[in-house]
């Protein structure tokens, strides 16, 4: 599944609608800290594991595609 990703700093949730998730993290985007907290928070959102988890595009933006394998 696709889904459109926005990444609020400070916070910590996970919000899905639909194809939008909106989540909170605290790493900073510091040599891909704030990526990797990401995908083990959606990993863990969605039962899977971390390496089913992909970052599409947006590495380095807070607008991202991720794709969550089955």
């Amino acid at each position: 599944m696709i889904y459109e990703l926005q990444v609020e700093f400070h916070k910590d949730f996970v919000e899905i609608n639909e194809n939008k998730i909106i989540i909170g993290i605290k790493s900073k985007p510091i040599k891909g800290e704030a990526n990797k907290e990401i995908i083990k928070k959606l990993a863990k959102h969605f039962g899977v594991s971390t390496s089913l988890v992909r970052i599409r595009t947006g590495q380095k933006s807070r607008e991202k595609i991720v794709e969550i394998q089955d």
